[in-house]
């Protein structure tokens, strides 16, 4: 096994604070996906950078239910290695969130998920449109990346990252959706907002009605100011959605 993977369940013991928060973040992540329906068995991957380790990340083990998933059984590797199951990982989702974190300095977190209704948007030629405040998140803020198959080759990854850029999201044509965050929250609360904001698309197109489009304008003054609710009020959520989970499972927090 790659020594830069480390697979088995870690001790709390020699890991800093800092990093032992992100893994209770992360975990927190893959927990709170599966109890909002997001997951596919061991499919799907959220991923942390490791605090103070830049080129370090963490990430579920291949084999393990979302529902499985700790803080001290998530695993940390190295994005500069090139690395698959046999290290404890899944290859796609390796590559893909590797290559993510290793182009973006300013992403700690991503979120990837293959829902129906990510799909669905993701399989429509115009994309996200603006019908919805849950919409306006993304306005200017959406990359697209076309569709090349499973997420194997490393090739993929200069493509991925031309295609997401700076934004906060991306739509992965035919395959699902990807949010990027400072934090685990904002990747988790960017990705509830881009699947809501594709469901309400969705059920306003099945009408067969016509939409209202917000404008530009006002896109632009909202967008502006979700990011500086996300920078203030809005971060108390997640302790909020912390307690949610301690309601009913603890787990994840070992």
């Amino acid at each position: 096994m790659n020594t830069h993977a480390k697979v088995a369940a870690v001790s709390r013991d020699g890991i800093s604070p800092a990093e032992w928060q992100a893994r209770v973040d992360l975990a927190a992540v893959y927990r709170l996906i599966a109890h909002y329906g997001w997951d596919d068995v061991i499919y799907n991957h959220s991923s942390m950078r490791v605090p103070g380790e830049p080129r370090y990340f963490l990430m579920k083990k291949h084999d393990l239910l979302y529902t499985e998933v700790t803080a001290s059984n998530l695993v940390k590797v190295c994005m500069d290695e090139d690395l698959d199951e046999k290290s404890g990982v899944n290859r796609p989702g390796f590559t893909l969130h590797g290559g993510v974190l290793a182009a973006r300095a300013d992403v700690n977190c991503a979120v990837h998920v293959h829902t129906a209704t990510g799909m669905a948007i993701a399989g429509l030629k115009h994309g996200l449109r603006m019908v919805s405040q849950q919409a306006i998140r993304f306005y200017q803020r959406t990359g697209y990346h076309t569709y090349e198959g499973i997420t194997e080759d490393f090739g993929e990854r200069e493509r991925i990252n031309r295609d997401l850029g700076q934004n906060r999201a991306m739509i992965m044509h035919n395959h699902g959706l990807l949010t990027v965050g400072k934090t685990a929250r904002e990747a988790f609360v960017l990705m509830h907002h881009l699947i809501e904001a594709a469901d309400i698309q969705l059920r306003i197109e099945a009408t067969g009605g016509e939409a209202i489009e917000i404008p530009p304008e006002v896109c632009i003054k909202t967008a502006a100011q979700y990011e500086t609710h996300d920078a203030g009020r809005g971060s108390h959520d997640w302790a909020a959605y912390l307690r949610m989970l301690d309601r009913f499972d603890t787990s994840y927090r070992n």
